[in-house]
């Protein structure tokens, strides 16, 4: 994760949200606005215990030994991920994250927690939309279609498996993901049928979108809605958010990015709606720039950056930022994603597209699949009018909805953790 990343999940809070906490009821989550919880997830005191540190090794992955990389990029040494292992024979379980983050997010490293202390190995991915990923592991360089991003993190758990085979005794395959990584296990798990591999026991899918293309279209709207006089004033706008955090910090006079630094934060600013909204927007826009930008690179330029363009570590990348940090992945899917795939499907309309990149697409084999769970959040805010009452008729009793959290903001819930650790557990002989 960037340190702009970083702290624009930070600046998601700074204003805070009066009447955001509520009473303990009968799901003991406290937070009511689903924004902020998205941000602030959970807080210190409703925690699950799990474990403070982990024996967690990294393994790099040469998926494409005879790519070239960009000396622009730092991702030479392969693709990482993270191995946890048990001391004995156990079933081994794949993360995949949601989108941009790496296999060592904070959510990651959450779900590893909550994993290994239920006795699994655990095996941590990239998201597909990843910078490191995209380069290293894509065989389009071009992530979003869900059907080849799919194909991409199964060549990549293979290897994963060769490389760790010999160290670790496994006894059965598991896979989740939560957000965009929740949505590419459904379509990993259908893979998996075809091809065999891993014979997964049991999926979960975390806060997934339903529809790719409406999730990421109403987070291209909170930060293009969101902007005080609209995208035009963007720069204006991201240096005043720079100047809040600089007076956020002199007042406080430290500065750490942990849950009750945030909520200390939280508690001392008023909240103000659209500003919340936006640096959620900025967080997802920032992540999506970043793709976007390395598919460009890789696949030889003419979208962010001159075409075949010579850029060095020395070439000032500002300019490309900036036309990054306009370019939604709306603006992505339309201008780049779909003409590539066009190209290769020749009569396939946008309209097809969107309809391929959902769980409506897959709808007959997760209703027919007893092995594949979906969690939710009734209050997501990537979710549109329906997808709630979608998910519970396909999905019936593999179905768990939670009744707040935002997005997956209530992932270290002790209730939360519960459910995801009887899930799996069910599954073991």
């Amino acid at each position: 994760m960037t340190i702009l990343r970083l702290i624009s999940i930070m600046l998601m809070v700074l204003m805070g949200a009066k009447g955001a906490y509520r009473s303990a009821s009968a799901f003991d989550y406290p937070i009511t606005d689903p924004y902020a919880a998205t941000v602030i997830e959970t807080p210190s005191e409703y925690r699950a215990k799990l474990p403070a540190a982990l024996p967690t090794s990294t393994i790099n992955l040469r998926i494409f030994p005879d790519r070239r990389i960009p000396e622009i990029f730092w991702y030479q040494d392969g693709l990482p991920c993270s191995l946890i292992r048990q001391r004995h024979e156990a079933p081994l379980i794949f993360i995949i994250a949601g989108t941009g983050a790496r296999y060592d997010a904070p959510k990651m490293l959450d779900l590893q927690k909550v994993f290994y202390q239920a006795g699994f190995h655990v095996l941590s991915l990239s998201s597909p939309t990843h910078m490191d990923f995209v380069i290293n592991a894509s065989e389009s360089m071009a992530p979003g279609n869900l059907e080849d991003d799919a194909r991409d993190l199964y060549r990549v758990m293979e290897r994963a498996r060769q490389a760790i085979g010999r160290h670790i005794a496994v006894s059965d395959y598991y896979l989740t993901g939560y957000s965009l990584g929740g949505i590419q296990a459904a379509f990993v798990s259908r893979l998996d049928e075809d091809r065999q591999r891993f014979g997964f026991r049991k999926v979960l899918l975390i806060n997934p979108p339903v529809s790719l293309y409406r999730s990421v279209t109403i987070l291209d709207r909170l930060l293009d809605d969101n902007i005080p006089g609209g995208l035009n004033n963007f720069q204006t706008w991201l240096d005043e958010v720079m100047l809040n955090l600089s007076d956020i910090y002199q007042e406080l006079g430290y500065f750490e990015f942990s849950g009750d630094y945030i909520h200390r934060v939280h508690e001392r600013y008023p909240h103000r709606d659209p500003f919340l909204r936006a640096i959620i927007g900025l967080s997802f826009r920032m992540s999506s720039s970043n793709m976007i930008f390395s598919a460009d690179i890789m696949n030889g330029g003419g979208y962010i950056t001159p075409t075949h363009a010579e850029i060095t570590p020395t070439t000032s990348l500002t300019p490309y930022a900036m036309v990054a940090c306009r370019t939604g992945f709306t603006d992505y899917f339309h201008e780049y994603l779909y003409p590539r795939l066009r190209r290769r499907h020749p009569g396939l309309t946008e309209a097809q597209l969107i309809a391929r990149l959902s769980l409506h697409h897959i709808g007959g084999y997760l209703r027919a699949t007893e092995k594949i769970g979906v969690m939710h959040n009734r209050d997501d805010i990537i979710l549109d009018a329906g997808d709630i009452d979608w998910l519970r008729e396909t999905f019936g009793r593999r179905a768990r909805i939670f009744p707040l959290g935002g997005h997956c903001g209530n992932l270290a819930h002790p209730e939360v953790v519960n459910y995801m650790t009887d899930f799996f557990n069910q599954g073991k002989d």
